[in-house]
């Protein structure tokens, strides 16, 4: 018979209380997988395509199926008035969710940014279908609690990745509009003064506070100082060096916006 315990990989794999431990391996198929380490055991995830690797009703998701049959039934009603999805539909689209709930966890940790924005772009377009479309009203909200949570998630993905090519503005912008988000979330319940208190807005805003610390400093704020550290070492010939370099800098940031000036000028209408 085929031995099925899984025993021997957890031994050798210990599992450590308060940590996600998460890793990739080769399946038997010799497509990735990921493996993330629980108390009684493992879990073990595809790495591409639904987390389970099946394909309902012959889709690659259940979210494929249910918007597909939502197309269909605007083609022949001309509307999506009336397209319901049951209790049952919700049901299975939230177990689909929480799939690649599992996934992108494990490959924020991996430093899969790419997944994890693809994996919480997918939960946040089931959240917009079962909020649109269940026939239930609790259906429609069960999972609206997850939604700044996941836009968190999805929002660090996208900092994450700009980090990494050095672009900290970019980065910036991208946690300033998740917040925006999450912001207007708590506005559309009529609760903007719980947005202050947001874990998931303290989350970004402390990613924030260290993408700043990598911003490059403003070029003459930095010649400034290595002045100021030249003068108090009486190191004269450098000042004078480092004075010709801010005197220059000024000239140019001075010629540059009188330039900027002239054009709009011949820009403004008569």
């Amino acid at each position: 018979m085929m031995n099925s315990d899984i025993r021997p990989i957890i031994d050798n794999w210990p599992y450590r209380a308060g940590k996600i431990s998460v890793r990739k391996i080769t399946g038997d198929d010799g497509r990735p997988k990921i493996q993330m380490r629980l108390d009684l055991g493992l879990l073990q995830m595809e790495a591409v395509g639904r987390p389970d690797g099946q394909h309902p009703n012959d889709c690659d998701t259940l979210y494929d199926f249910y918007y597909q049959k939502m197309e269909e039934y605007k083609r022949q009603h001309h509307t999506d008035i009336g397209f319901e999805l049951s209790g049952d539909d919700c049901r299975q689209l939230r177990d689909e969710a929480l799939m690649y709930y599992h996934r992108y966890l494990a490959c924020f940790i991996l430093e899969d940014y790419e997944q994890v924005l693809y994996d919480t772009q997918r939960n946040i377009q089931i959240f917009d279908l079962c909020n649109k479309y269940a026939a239930r009203k609790s259906d429609r909200m069960v999972l609206e609690q997850y939604r700044p949570y996941v836009i968190m998630m999805n929002t660090r993905a996208k900092a994450h990745l700009a980090s990494k090519s050095r672009k900290f503005p970019l980065a910036l912008r991208h946690i300033k509009s998740g917040l925006r988000a999450i912001k207007k979330l708590y506005d559309d319940v009529d609760q903007p003064e719980d947005f202050p208190y947001s874990p998931e807005a303290d989350i970004l805003k402390h990613l924030a506070q260290k993408l700043r610390k990598k911003l490059p400093g403003h070029p003459l704020r930095l010649l400034e100082k290595k002045l100021q550290r030249a003068v108090e070492a009486e190191q004269f010939e450098d000042a004078a060096r480092i004075r010709n370099q801010i005197e220059k800098l000024k000239k140019n940031r001075t010629k540059k916006k009188a330039t900027d000036n002239s054009d709009a000028g011949e820009d403004r209408p008569e």
